[in-house]
């Protein structure tokens, strides 16, 4: 199976996680997760959060159940809203993310912002492509061979 990378677009189930001490951060935390997801195209499958930042990730219950998403196949990848949900600093970030993907996944970093909005027609041309890439072909011109 393919893997797209954190900065593709595609419909590519992921996990958003959070850990926060504070439902209202976990929220938050969770929304913007969400909002970088949707950004992509990628469909989100689950959402899990812990809130106790001070146990080892390792043992986090809800961190558990992403790597069993992910060892199960049912997510490519994982969403956070800030590196230290996962991690104290960004040679550890790093390393979890290759950890990930030695695994068949990624790890995505939603405080890095959102993908540069498209024109109009960029929008259209990647319908074009995706339409003949499947074989469909949704014009509703027709063109004559003999006129132009």
């Amino acid at each position: 199976m393919p893997n797209n990378p954190p900065g593709g677009l595609g419909h590519v189930p992921v996990a958003v996680y959070s850990c926060a001490p504070s439902s209202a951060a976990l929220r938050e935390s969770e929304e913007r997760g969400r909002y970088y997801a949707d950004a992509r195209h990628w469909h989100v499958a689950g959402v899990w959060s812990d809130s106790d930042p001070a146990l080892p990730l390792a043992e986090r219950p809800g961190w558990q159940a992403v790597t069993a998403a992910l060892s199960a196949g049912m997510i490519r990848g994982v969403v956070v809203s800030g590196a230290a949900h996962v991690a104290s600093d960004a040679a550890q970030f790093a390393a979890l993310g290759v950890l990930l993907r030695d695994r068949g996944g990624f790890l995505a970093d939603a405080s890095n912002g959102t993908p540069a909005r498209r024109t109009p027609g960029q929008a259209r041309r990647r319908r074009d492509l995706a339409d003949a890439a499947s074989g469909w072909f949704g014009q509703t011109d027709t063109h004559d061979e003999g006129t132009s």
